[in-house]
């Protein structure tokens, strides 16, 4: 993201060490980057209207209404409604190396208008639950790799100036706002503890497979049919609605379960953990785990240490 920001950083005036803004604004949108070059706490931070930030460099510690403080990391996101207070602490920030975020700010009824649209694809005539943006608390997001890189061609659109520039930017918007309903729905029904989820019919299959990961003979015929759907529809619905295929879904927590059996029992074998965690394929597991973790299963073990 750095060398994205070389655009940024050659035409931008900085005039505090705390916080220092540059805004570019485009229609329904306004782009904000901040940077801080020292060690600073309890800085307030208030938006008029409704706001996607985004690290891009360094680390905060975040203190927002309802949420434990935490701390906020590249690849993550705080949506923040409008008029609500963000308190940050600045631990790390240089003047060497910077700390640096961005904060998206979105016309709140460009919000609307794309969440509606995404309600009415993924949401079926007997549910009642519509995912949104919009709601009156913060939601800190852990961002998937797909918007990352939106997040990157955002910066780059806006802070070059083109003849496209605002369809471009719209499009992108959309996107993003998908994309971060996505992971909002995502993460709301993988953390249901209280099963609010549990009975619309996509939170209702994750619940089957969580329940029955080691299943080997798990498939999507059989999860469409617990979902009272046909399989086109329902694997449109799953991946519409995650943001992930009920396969790759299915492997990725398979993959989580493995790592959870090594850090229980470093001696197990690869083949045996490849079994207890639902693979019939020791092959397929090895390349399953790269493609998540980067890593071949091995290689996780040997960093678990002895």
């Amino acid at each position: 993201m750095s060398h994205l920001l070389s655009t940024h950083k050659a035409a931008r005036k900085l005039y505090t060490l705390v916080e220092n803004r540059t805004t570019y604004n485009a229609a329904y949108s306004e782009l904000n980057i901040f940077e801080t070059h020292k060690v600073a706490n309890q800085v307030s931070l208030t938006f008029d209207f409704p706001v996607i930030a985004s690290m891009l460099t360094g680390k905060k510690i975040m203190h927002l209404n309802e949420l434990s403080p935490f701390e906020f990391l590249p690849g993550e996101s705080v949506v923040m409604p409008a008029h609500q207070e963000m308190v940050i602490d600045f631990p790390i920030a240089t003047k060497e190396k910077p700390t640096q975020c961005l904060a998206l700010g979105i016309d709140a009824e460009k919000i609307h208008e794309v969440a509606y649209k995404f309600n009415e694809q993924i949401l079926l005539k007997d549910e009642k639950d519509v995912w949104t943006l919009e709601e009156g608390t913060a939601s800190h997001l852990t961002n998937q790799i797909e918007v990352n890189y939106l997040i990157e061609r955002l910066v780059t659109t806006f802070t070059k100036n083109t003849a496209s520039k605002d369809v471009l930017l719209d499009l992108m918007i959309q996107e993003l706002i998908v994309r971060l309903l996505q992971t909002k729905a995502k993460h709301s029904i993988l953390n249901d503890h209280l099963q609010i989820f549990s009975d619309t019919r996509i939170g209702h299959v994750v619940k089957f497979i969580r329940e029955n990961l080691t299943d080997k003979n798990i498939n999507v015929d059989q999860l469409a049919e617990k979902a009272y759907m046909s399989t086109s529809s329902f694997h449109k619905k799953f991946k519409n609605t995650l943001g992930i295929s009920p396969i790759d879904f299915i492997n990725s927590e398979k993959i989580k379960f493995a790592k959870k059996l090594m850090k229980r029992n470093k001696k197990m074998l690869i083949s045996e953990i490849a079994y207890k965690s639902g693979f019939n394929n020791v092959s397929y597991f090895n390349r399953q785990f790269k493609k998540l973790e980067f890593m071949t299963p091995q290689q996780f073990k040997i960093s678990l240490g002895s």
